[in-house]
């Protein structure tokens, strides 16, 4: 017979380690993909935001450039 550091436990415990790698490979990549659609979330976000605020902006400069010749008659 020969002899075999750890024996007949190495087989269930690299077993155990290998489950334990797949899900934590699984978990990984679904936080990964929640992050990076999080971060897209808020980037589009982010561009309808800046977008309002130039409209904004438009609209005031149209105000101004409506009451400027009021004041100034």
């Amino acid at each position: 017979m020969e002899f075999m550091p750890f024996g007949p436990f190495m087989i269930p415990i690299a077993g155990m380690v290998m489950v334990l790698l797949i899900v934590g490979i699984v978990f990984w990549y679904k936080a990964r993909e929640k992050e990076l659609q999080v971060h897209q979330d808020m980037r589009i976000r982010e561009m309808e935001h800046q977008r309002k605020m130039k409209e904004l902006e438009l609209e005031v400069e149209k105000l101004k450039a409506r009451q400027g010749p009021d004041k100034a008659a």
